[in-house]
């Protein structure tokens, strides 16, 4: 199936399309190397996606480049396709982008990183636009929401880590 949006893989840059809504959303998680290969564990391998309680369907244990994903949340089913990861010492995570039957177009980000000074931070980036009616007619409501599911993950995620000794 192809992507619903042209701009594959601008979250990679940070950009935001024409036409679409941004979304950044930044978390400190706590600090050190250990907390962040938890984090980053939890990111790759769907298990913060599900401790923040959606579903996710997918054949693959973890997040890589072509693998479908769809996300549930209640009776939305939200078909996914990962269009890149990053692997870097400092730097962890990936993005998907919708397919036909999502009600949003657009991409979304996660991406783990910690800084100089040791400190573990998730990021989600993403740039969307409703695909569906009932997107579109939340408006705002809509928005809103994306930006509260993604502080949550933030909040999740640092949760999931906490006692995780710093080093």
């Amino acid at each position: 199936m192809p992507f619903t949006y042209e701009d594959v893989g601008a979250t990679r840059d940070g950009r935001c399309p024409p036409g679409f809504h941004p979304l950044h959303v930044r978390t400190r998680i706590g600090e050190g190397h250990d907390l962040f290969k938890m984090a980053t564990q939890a990111v790759m391998t769907w298990e913060l996606h599900r401790a923040v309680g959606v579903k996710i369907t997918t054949d693959a244990p973890q997040a890589a480049p072509g693998v479908d994903v769809t996300v549930g949340l209640g009776l939305v089913q939200a078909p996914c396709r990962i269009v890149w990861t990053v692997d870097e010492p400092r730097r962890v995570g990936w993005a998907y982008g919708t397919l036909p039957g999502h009600p949003e177009s657009g991409e979304e980000a996660f991406v783990v990183d910690r800084t100089g000074d040791g400190t573990v931070w998730l990021t989600i980036t993403a740039f969307s636009r409703p695909a569906k009616w009932y997107a579109r007619a939340g408006g705002a409501a809509t928005r809103g929401l994306q930006h509260a599911y993604a502080r949550r993950c933030g909040a999740v995620l640092r949760r999931m880590c906490a006692g995780v000794d710093e080093a």
